[in-house]
């Protein structure tokens, strides 16, 4: 089994700094929210700031860490969550399911057999449910910071639905989010070299630009993005 690859200290700095930024989680929540079904596993929860978002609307959901230390952490923070079930996952495995969704945000380009990891998604999922995905996009935009939190690729629309053909899904939904977020990514960690951390940059980000971002991707989806968003369904 493959563990995610990185320093497990600075991915945890990067999710933290990354929870203050709420406006782009809920936006990113709301992406999948109409996929999930009744009963979705999430592939690394993190910190659990998605899960808590989605357990809220629906009547099961069930988290999911590979790193012990912070599924330590995630337990104790979803402890007085009765609809949260909390679970260590690594990908790939031979694991079964029967969960009406599998969802994974900036996951999958931790993993090196990405393809299998995606078929282990499949696995967990009933036949129809959704496996629903966001990645990084954009090779030219691997910075120190992607090498830091061991991101051993970034994507393309085209990579991704590849990856998720091969994992024999068939590939519903696929779209770049978050234009003007690559931008401001790029110049931040590749042009300065900066962590995507809290502070002033994300603040001002999450509160003013991004709020006119999403707006505008709602009525016309971008050329390129920070991210890509990918729903595929299981086959029958």
């Amino acid at each position: 089994m493959a563990e995610i690859t990185g320093d497990q200290r600075v991915q945890s700095e990067v999710l933290e700094g990354l929870a203050t930024a709420v406006n782009h989680r809920r936006w990113f929540v709301e992406l999948a929210v109409p996929y999930l079904g009744d009963d979705p596993i999430e592939i690394g929860s993190g910190l659990g700031d998605y899960a808590l978002e989605w357990s809220q609307r629906l009547p099961r959901f069930t988290a999911t860490e590979a790193d012990p230390d912070r599924l330590v952490q995630l337990k104790e923070r979803l402890a007085d969550q009765p609809s949260i079930d909390v679970r260590q996952m690594l990908l790939p495995h031979d694991d079964r399911g029967h969960y009406s969704a599998a969802v994974s945000y900036n996951v999958l380009e931790h993993i090196e057999d990405h393809v299998g990891a995606l078929r282990s998604m499949r696995d967990l999922v009933r036949p129809g449910g959704a496996v629903i995905i966001i990645v990084p996009a954009f090779e030219f935009a691997m910075s120190p910071a992607d090498i830091a939190t061991g991101h051993v690729r970034r994507y393309t629309k085209k990579t991704l639905q590849a990856a998720m053909t091969e994992a024999g899904l068939t590939v519903e939904k696929i779209h770049y989010a978050n234009a003007l977020g690559l931008i401001g990514y790029f110049m931040a960690t590749k042009v300065f070299r900066l962590m995507p951390k809290e502070g002033p940059m994300v603040k001002v980000y999450d509160t003013l630009v991004l709020p006119a971002t999403k707006a505008a991707e709602q009525r016309i989806r971008p050329p390129f993005g920070q991210s890509v968003f990918a729903v595929a369904r299981v086959p029958a």
